[in-house]
């Protein structure tokens, strides 16, 4: 039987942040060693609606605000957002008190769906084939090809887990690029600038990306 193909209706793509919306992307989050509930069906059904989903709001012909909004719903819906929260915030979690983090989370959340939602508008004509899942210690990662029009394929994995109680992805990986890894240096700079004041980065977020 054929692997299943997402059309996207984008338009010019940066193979570096394609799929940011995991949002990102986002990074090696450790998850639990518990046993794997999910099966490759079900992490590779999600991708499938997420990836469906974004091209939907693509295709909406939404801008701005509304454009961000509609991402940061699918980011929200997707994505384990505690976890690639605390992953960018890095060893500042550690010490942020259990309120900072609840606003650092919904802040980082706005950040990404504008940040990506952005980006996302630029892309067209780019189609993303499931090739497959495989288990992962404790997670499932499920690999795609995006194809874009004059473009060589290249990878997209997705890191996917049931750890917060529903199937959601925590990280995501194009063409070896840890998403996350690499956001999680940029929040750092940004709290490094602001003196390691969570308080600020916070604000700062929240007209940020």
């Amino acid at each position: 039987m054929p692997m299943p193909t997402i059309p996207m209706t984008t338009r010019r793509c940066n193979r570096r942040t394609v799929l940011g919306l995991g949002v990102a992307g986002l990074a090696a989050a450790a998850v639990p060693g518990s046993a794997l509930a999910l099966s490759d069906a079900q992490a590779k059904a999600l991708i499938q609606r997420a990836v469906n989903d974004v091209n939907a709001a693509i295709a909406s012909g939404k801008t701005g605000p509304t454009l961000y909004a509609m991402f940061e719903r699918i980011f929200s819906k997707y994505a384990d957002v505690n976890v690639i929260a605390r992953s960018a915030l890095g060893i500042a979690a550690r010490s942020a008190s259990a309120a900072q983090m609840t606003a650092f989370t919904r802040a980082f959340q706005g950040y990404l769906s504008r940040k990506y939602g952005k980006r996302f508008r630029e892309f067209q004509g780019a189609v993303f084939q499931i090739q497959g899942a495989r288990p992962v210690k404790s997670f499932y990662e499920v690999k795609t090809t995006a194809i874009l029009p004059g473009q060589a394929p290249f990878e997209v994995l997705w890191q996917v887990s049931d750890r917060s109680g529903s199937d959601k992805f925590f990280n995501l990986i194009v063409e070896g690029v840890n998403m996350l890894a690499s956001e999680r240096a940029e929040i750092g700079a940004m709290l490094d600038r602001r003196r390691g004041n969570i308080d600020l980065l916070i604000q700062d977020l929240k007209t940020a990306g």
